[in-house]
């Protein structure tokens, strides 16, 4: 049974179950460095104002250090008693300094406390995330750069349907992360605002001036309404849907490089440093890289989900229920972080099977669309005819067991008189791939594009 800081009103102390119960602080010492840069603001804004004195900031200063030179080596203690990191860090400098360490809390609230250190640790790690995406994209340009002219099978329904590059294919995924830089900057950009001093809800009687916390700590303003303010968790709600769409499309990328690295396709090998084998089975080669990255989409999707079940009919301002915003955003934040590690590297060691990417195309008819296109310009046989006149042609191509890129014009002759020999040029797997130029398309002259796109794209970004 034991004393609190805030118990002045209470006439038992807590009991232990209710500090088991109660306690965050086994999960928001993470947040101790953002505490302390916190704290540190505070009491120099305190100090410029003339709330405190420049000997007792002096002294609170020199105890957060102390205490994060602690926390950093392993020698601080953690009390569950002391329920938060917040009242660790402030029990703790107390200790150390004596009343000095008490007036630190003078015009804030653990509210506004609790508000700034998750917000700044959000910000933090969406910043992170952006830079692990920028060498993942880097990673994947240069995969491209290598395969202009390696051609691949493009599909929809999973069925063949026209030929590509795998360059094309690769810069699709870097498209798609694109969009994850641009949702995780958008985050930073609306979030960049200072809890510090609005207090438990409505701000504070003291003199202080908000803007000083603001600029120390690197936001662009303080926030407008406190009363928003203690109970907002937008920004971690959005760091968790931006990282479940990106994991939407880690997964979308790992299942396709599970796919492809099977033994039906065998169009990618892993490198054996991020494969695993079997303990029964001594021929296995899995991709459980892959396959986990693909697996961890449900683990961070549910997190999103619980933050958003408990932000859900909170009255205003601060309630309890608020503390079980972290512990989803530390996993997510985590996972994210060693996923787009492990992803680059397996990408950075993967090894491209060109030959079985050309051999894949050479079966399901790639080009029977240029057929059809190829009756329609050259022929000027309506579409619908011409689409009957492919298919025909396809079954014709099935039963000699070939593919419609191999027939010949002379076979296809047989088909349709109005058939002429430059349909062989027309029916190439190369020249149909190159045949896509419009802007987006798959040729190599559009994909050479979207690989400048792209480099100058990523060249525009800062490393933060």
């Amino acid at each position: 049974m034991t004393k609190k800081m805030w118990s002045g009103r209470f006439e038992e102390a807590s009991s232990s179950l209710l500090e088991e119960f109660n306690g965050s602080l086994p999960f928001d010492k993470k947040l101790y460095r953002e505490d302390i840069a916190g704290s540190i603001a505070h009491a120099t804004m305190l100090r410029e104002v003339g709330i405190l004195s420049a000997d007792d900031v002096e002294k609170i200063i020199v105890a957060l250090k102390q205490v994060e030179q602690e926390i950093d080596n392993g020698e601080f203690e953690f009390k569950i008693s002391d329920e938060d990191i917040h009242m660790a860090i402030e029990s703790r400098i107390t200790e150390i300094i004596g009343d000095a360490g008490k007036k630190l809390h003078t015009a804030r609230s653990r509210n506004d406390q609790v508000a700034l250190d998750f917000r700044l640790y959000v910000l933090r790690n969406n910043r992170k995330i952006i830079n692990l995406l920028i060498k993942l994209q880097q990673t994947l340009i240069d995969m491209a750069k290598n395969n202009i002219d390696t051609l691949l099978p493009g599909m929809t329904h999973l069925q063949h349907a026209q030929p590509i590059n795998f360059a094309y294919h690769i810069l699709a995924y870097v498209s798609m992360f694109k969009r994850d830089i641009e949702r995780f900057e958008s985050s930073i950009e609306r979030n960049n605002i200072s809890p510090i001093g609005c207090a438990a809800l409505a701000g504070t009687p003291h003199r202080i001036d908000r803007n000083i916390t603001a600029s120390l700590l690197d936001f662009k303003s303080p926030s407008i309404n406190c009363l928003d303010t203690v109970s907002d968790r937008d920004f971690a709600l959005e760091i968790l849907f931006n990282i479940s769409t990106l994991f939407v499309h880690i997964s979308r990328f790992a299942e396709e490089l599970i796919i492809w690295s099977s033994y039906e396709f065998k169009f990618v090998t892993f490198s054996d440093a991020y494969s695993t084998g079997s303990s029964i089975m001594p021929q296995k080669k899995n991709p459980d890289v892959a396959e986990l990255l693909r697996g961890k989409s449900g683990r961070v999707f549910g997190n999103m989900i619980s933050l958003l079940t408990v932000m859900k009919g909170l009255p205003l301002a601060y309630n309890k229920d608020m503390q079980e915003d972290k512990e989803g955003v530390f996993d997510s934040v985590e996972t994210a972080i060693i996923s787009l590690k492990i992803l680059e590297k397996a990408i950075a060691t993967l090894k491209v099977n060109r030959e079985n990417m050309a051999k894949a195309c050479k079966t399901g008819h790639l080009t029977a669309t240029d057929l059809a296109d190829y009756l329609v310009k050259i022929c000027n046989v309506p579409f619908r005819e011409a689409h009957h006149i492919t298919g025909r042609a396809v079954a014709e191509a099935d039963k000699l067991n070939i593919d419609l890129s191999e027939m010949g014009y002379k076979k296809l002759q047989e088909i349709d008189d109005r058939i002429g020999s430059d349909v062989d040029e027309v029916l190439s797997l190369k020249n149909s791939m190159n045949s896509r130029k419009s802007f987006g398309g798959t040729s190599q002259e559009q994909t050479i594009k979207q690989i400048e796109f792209f480099e100058l794209w990523l060249s525009g970004l800062e490393i933060k």
